[in-house]
């Protein structure tokens, strides 16, 4: 039997199963939590604007879009995103998914904190931004129905998560504070690292080598 939450069903396949349980020991419950709760807003979202995500790509985009904070996949200094982009489109590849269905799980975390794009991509990459939104800045909180929001709350609770989460953001990113460039990421270490400036556009123009 498959597993639903709030009328909202968890895809069966093997493949879910295995990146829920490597989701579940290799980052920390504040992380895994919030995985699943994006995959249940995302969903929530694709009935809202009529699009129909492939269930298991946009599972698997939402358990991995935040494994980069934690753990570096990678073996260059590069974004958060774009580590656990990495990592999950090898973890696709590895079991069979074809190159398109990575590249789109890969896509969809690579761009989830990016304002503007994502939501008027595939289904899976818009959803997928949707859900994050939705769990981490409350985009469409109030249209969502209270008994299925209690559901979902009762199985994947947020417990302190706005503080949690920027602990979990801030101790992601402080060694690689140059990646935050340009990016919504950066104004996190400006708030919480002592010291630490971002780099305006503004300063990179005028800056560059160009005379003029």
């Amino acid at each position: 039997m498959p597993e639903v939450i709030a009328g909202l069903e968890i895809p069966g396949t093997a493949t879910v199963a295995e990146a829920t349980r490597l989701v579940q020991e290799m980052t920390v419950p504040l992380i895994y939590h919030h995985s699943r709760r994006v995959f249940l807003f995302g969903l929530i979202h694709a009935h809202r604007l009529g699009v129909k995500p492939d269930p298991e790509l946009l599972y698997l985009a939402a358990m991995f879009h935040d494994t980069g904070l934690l753990t570096p996949f990678s073996e260059v200094e590069q974004r958060f995103e774009v580590d656990g982009a990495d990592h999950a489109r090898r973890f696709l590849l590895d079991r069979g998914f074809s190159t398109a269905a990575a590249e789109t799980v890969w896509t969809a975390i690579a761009l989830h904190t990016t304002p503007g794009i994502p939501g008027r991509m595939a289904p899976e990459i818009a959803t997928t931004y949707f859900g994050v939104q939705t769990d981490v800045l409350g985009l469409g909180l109030d249209g969502l129905e209270h008994d299925q929001l209690g559901e979902i709350l009762a199985v994947h609770p947020r417990g302190n998560f706005k503080i949690e989460f920027l602990r979990a953001y801030v101790d992601g990113l402080k060694s690689r504070p140059e990646t935050t460039n340009g990016t919504v990421n950066s104004d996190v270490l400006e708030h919480f690292v002592p010291g630490f400036r971002r780099t305006t556009t503004v300063e990179r123009i005028v800056g560059s080598p160009w005379p003029s």
